[in-house]
């Protein structure tokens, strides 16, 4: 699997968020990922901790989420509670351009640490947050995490097969999104300070992303009030679009347009498929599914899966292999993407985590920085904000400072 990292230490200078500082209160995984993306592009991310805390995540600082969650960033240990801690932390605050938090609701009020505490400090300050369910409303002081906000969100209620209860999604799907679209509204909020000059509170949340990510489930009800309910592996209304059986394993085939079903019944050699009835329109096709679903593996499970991706693309029809994890990363599209970093740990060596998805021409981002050791870049941080080496000490005897 390739490994980029070395070229891409040699143009981290030109990367588009180079310059910017962010301040990183993220934990869990819906902050960092939101981090992540700025960490990539070349932001200087300040990660802030407790002294004395193992890792923010809760699990252990070397364990193989941290490690892809935190890279590319520094590590700084600081007692938010304590005077001492509070009032360097404001220090740094005046410098940032950013800062993530994604603690709940009441925490960020409690600490004095929330925008409006901030604001006037640096009114060029963007600060985002991401919540389980939003920063007002009643359940604004509820935590959140991911299966919670799959549950309150309707999307479990559409997930799975017909009959066998509710269903999770197989990834942290919520908290992903609502990263990704903090990092969006961060952006925004660059781009607006651009010219206004000010910063803005951007924020969202695990049900927000959710109720978002229902698309047009979600307008099926708001504009026809239909509720959908699980469809398992079949689309919710085109057919045939879902998996069926070859001779060795499972394989996608999507072939619900009126073009893609003719040519999926000359590829299948049942061109008499077309001449019934039933089949002849997508409305009808869907409604009688489990008929047309069981022709249709009726004949697919005669040939292996790799026979009938071969035929069906040199059709133009959509499928493709179910793979494990392990068949994704052995991949030659995902091979040739360069889906894999190699970051240098000093404890693991070299750790594989998955690239940055983004692709902008004429840059190329890598990992600069594996995760950082608690409080591991105290003294310069400091010194770069304007601490003298007195003050650091007094930080570290106060014990507001870790590490």
């Amino acid at each position: 699997m390739p490994d980029d990292s070395a070229t891409a230490a040699k143009v981290v200078t030109t990367l588009p968020l180079a310059g910017l500082r962010v301040l990183d209160l993220t934990l869990a995984r819906a902050g960092p990922t939101c981090v992540r993306h700025l960490a990539d592009w070349g932001a200087d991310i300040i990660r802030i901790e407790p002294p004395g805390n193992n890792d923010g995540f809760g699990g252990a600082r070397d364990d193989f989420d941290s490690v892809n969650l935190h890279r590319n960033k520094r590590g700084l240990a600081i007692d938010l509670k304590s005077p001492e801690g509070h009032a360097a932390f404001l220090r740094l605050a005046a410098t940032a351009d950013i800062l993530v938090e994604n603690m709940r609701m009441q925490v960020k009020h409690r600490l004095k640490i929330a925008y409006d505490d901030l604001k006037e400090l640096n009114p060029r300050l963007i600060y985002a947050s991401i919540s389980g369910f939003g920063q007002t409303g009643p359940y604004s002081k509820r935590g959140g995490v991911d299966q919670i906000a799959q549950g309150l969100g309707g999307l479990m209620s559409i997930t799975g097969e017909q009959g066998r209860g509710p269903m999770r999604v197989g990834i942290p799907i919520n908290d992903l999104t609502a990263g990704n679209l903090l990092a969006m509204a961060v952006m925004m909020a660059l781009y607006e300070r651009e010219k206004t000059g000010k910063g803005r509170y951007v924020h969202t949340s695990l049900l927000e992303a959710e109720v978002f990510m229902l698309d047009f489930q979600a307008t099926r009800f708001l504009q026809k009030g239909e509720v959908a309910g699980q469809a398992g592996n079949d689309h919710p209304v085109n057919t045939p679009m879902g998996v069926f059986p070859s001779a060795d394993k499972p394989i996608n085939i999507a072939a619900s347009s009126p073009k893609l079903w003719e040519v999926f019944c000359k590829a299948a050699g049942q061109e008499a498929w077309l001449e019934k009835p039933e089949w002849k329109t997508a409305a009808g096709r869907t409604a009688d599914r489990p008929a047309l679903n069981a022709a249709i593996g009726a004949v697919t499970s005669q040939k292996p899966s790799e026979y009938w991706i071969a035929k069906l693309e040199e059709a133009g029809i959509p499928c493709g292999p179910i793979n494990n994890i392990q068949e994704v990363f052995e991949d030659p599209q995902v091979e040739h993407l360069g889906m894999v970093w190699q970051v240098p740990h000093a404890r693991l060596g070299m750790a594989g985590v998955v690239r940055t998805p983004i692709n902008i021409e004429g840059h190329k981002p890598g990992i600069r920085r594996p995760v950082p050791g608690l409080g591991e870049h105290a003294d310069e941080i400091l010194a770069e904000a304007g601490f003298t080496a007195d003050e650091i000490s007094a930080l570290r005897a106060s014990k507001a400072l870790g590490a």
